[in-house]
Formats: structure tokens, C-alpha cells, sequence
């Protein structure tokens, strides 16, 4: 049964509000750890100017994993 208002949480359990929140948040962190990857080929092969643009890739993953992990110990506390 399709839900008028788009919602697809009855399929998942979880509103996709949350939904979404969670799937960043992974998408956040993943992507630092990847990015650790990245940056120690660059640094091997001597590219600072690639490691350094990488690095700050990876601070602004933390950063935006840091802030969707706040919003979601907000929203399913309630």
C-alpha cells in the first residue's frame, strides 16, 4: 500500500526523516575512513597537495557525522 505523502517508513519501520539521518550519518563516517585510504596514497606517492585536499574532505565527513549523530540522539530519544 503506497503512502499519499511519499512516506516509505512503513516499509522500513523507521521514518524516513530517521531514516535519512541514519543512512547520512553511516555515509558521513564511511567516507572518513575511506578517505584515510586516500590520503595515504597520496602521501606515499608524494602528493601533499592531494593529501591535504583529502584531509579536509575528511574533517568536513567528521564534522557533518558529528552533527547528524546530535540530531539523531535528539529525535529517537523522544
Amino acid at each position: 500500500m503506497t503512502d499519499i505523502s511519499g512516506e516509505t517508513g512503513h516499509v522500513t519501520g523507521t521514518k524516513d526523516k530517521n531514516y535519512n539521518l541514519i543512512w547520512y550519518t553511516e555515509a558521513c563516517l564511511d567516507n572518513a575512513l575511506r578517505l584515510e585510504q586516500f590520503i595515504a596514497d597520496a602521501e606515499r606517492d608524494g602528493d601533499a597537495e592531494v593529501a591535504d585536499l583529502f584531509r579536509k574532505a575528511q574533517a568536513d565527513s567528521q564534522k557533518g557525522a558529528e552533527i547528524a549523530k546530535k540530531l539523531l540522539v535528539a529525535r529517537l530519544g523522544q
